[in-house]
């Protein structure tokens, strides 16, 4: 939805303070959803969400701020561990269940439940973005006519443009679930291949330990009132669970890189001590990427220092605090003396399908479709010869674990060799192996 900075409230507490885009902000429709969502957000305990703190719905950009939670997202987690067992997917799937609880009471539905929208904290998982679902799924129908949300964790309602109600989120767990367990329930490919199956296919479940199996298919019903309620999923998961509740998910290590470089663009309207959070983690262990995204290697602008260190954590879940945010003392280098040269970019297109590469990041289009990818989602691009190497296809690997494919047709092989010797430095230039 836009930039996302850790800043310090004036009490010393971190948080993180979500800067809308200026397409959205210029949105009446946005604003009105972001207004009434944060509002019913706010009712929502911390346990097991990052809790809303505070907003401004009516400012230039709009901006939420919500509980800092240290921790890797679960897809980072996925990354560095591999997939989990049996013993601590129970404890996951009725962390999440009650945390899906908690917010359906409040009126609210997530929408985007899936790994890289849940954070892996000491006390156990932690389910953000719920305050902003509603709003930016207005947004998104409004400008581009399709369903909002991820596809492979996408409810077939969702998909079809349906009513979604809470049934959604839990159809998004199960999806959830079978990530954890190192598994995809829908496969690769394309997005619209991903809803087709969530619509019309059975959900692979074959990662998905035995004594699981029945209850992570429910979840994935076809039907929204065959799911279970995430009430009757934590009676289920916690009926033999062994292992000490939330102790089974271990304190996660979050791997210290230096903050972000502050984006001039939002900078005027954002908290004075405000500074970007650190780069997402890695692809999912079972990709297999030709090119990687380097750790963030930059440094903050020096009107944007951290204060002091927070003080030292008392007892108790809402009142803890986090531990200090190391801020080192960087100095930024000097401007060069000549301009530097223009970014590359790579385009290719047949009569249905198209690749372009630039600065901003990967766009792939098909049969009308557009689905465009940033570079700080972005976690490997590949590319290969199919077709009796006629076919270039190119497959966009996200941070989240979502794999997005488009093919273009060269006709023959040397004009898939002539698209291949124009890509690969411009991957490489963007996605330093």
């Amino acid at each position: 939805m836009g930039t996302v900075y850790l800043a310090r409230s004036r009490g010393g507490r971190a948080v993180a303070v979500k800067v809308a885009r200026p397409e959205l902000a210029s949105d009446p429709s946005f604003r009105a959803r972001f207004r009434a969502e944060v509002a019913a957000a706010r009712q929502v305990g911390g346990f097991h969400t990052a809790q809303v703190v505070d907003a401004d719905p009516e400012a230039e950009s709009p901006w939420l701020a919500t509980a800092y939670i240290p921790g890797p997202t679960l897809s980072g987690l996925l990354t560095a561990e591999g997939p989990m067992d049996e013993a601590r997917l129970r404890s996951l799937g009725a962390a999440l269940a009650e945390a899906l609880e908690a917010i359906h009471a409040c009126g609210l539905v997530h929408r985007d439940l899936k790994p890289g929208n849940i954070v892996m904290a000491a006390d156990g998982p932690r389910v953000l973005d719920f305050g902003i679902a509603r709003a930016l799924e207005s947004t998104r129908l409004t400008a581009t006519g399709s369903a909002f949300g991820t596809p492979g964790y996408l409810a077939p309602e969702q998909a079809l443009g349906e009513e979604v109600t809470g049934a959604a989120d839990v159809f998004a767990l199960g999806a959830v679930l079978v990530a954890a367990a190192g598994g995809r329930p829908f496969g690769e490919g394309t997005p619209m291949g991903l809803m087709y199956r969530s619509v019309h296919e059975a959900p692979d479940l074959g990662a998905v330990p035995e004594a699981l199996r029945s209850l992570v298919g429910r979840c994935l019903a076809k039907d929204p009132a065959e799911r279970p309620t995430p009430d009757a999923i934590m009676d289920e998961l916690t009926a033999d669970r062994s292992g000490s509740g939330s102790g089974a998910f271990g304190p996660p290590t979050a791997p210290s890189a230096p903050p972000a470089v502050l984006d001039p663009r939002v900078a005027a309207s954002t908290p004075a001590d405000a500074v970007p959070m650190a780069a997402p983690q890695g692809p999912p262990a079972d990709a297999v990427p030709a090119f990687r995204v380097p750790p963030v290697d930059a440094v903050p602008s020096p009107g944007h220092a951290l204060p002091a260190p927070l003080p030292t954590p008392g007892a108790g879940v809402q009142d803890a605090a986090p531990g200090p945010v190391p801020h080192p003392a960087y100095h930024l280098p000097p401007p060069p003396l000549v301009p530097p040269p223009p970014a590359p970019d790579f385009t290719a297109a047949d009569r249905n399908s198209g690749i372009a590469v630039d600065g901003a990041g990967v766009s792939l289009h098909f049969f009308g479709e557009e689905a465009d990818f940033l570079w700080s989602e972005i976690g490997a691009v590949r590319y290969e010869r199919i077709r009796r190497d006629r076919v270039l296809r190119v497959a966009v690997t996200l941070y989240d674990g979502s794999v997005y494919d488009c093919e273009v047709d060269g006709r023959r092989a040397a004009r898939v060799d002539e698209w291949i010797r124009l890509l690969d430095p411009v991957l490489r230039y963007y996605l330093p192996a």
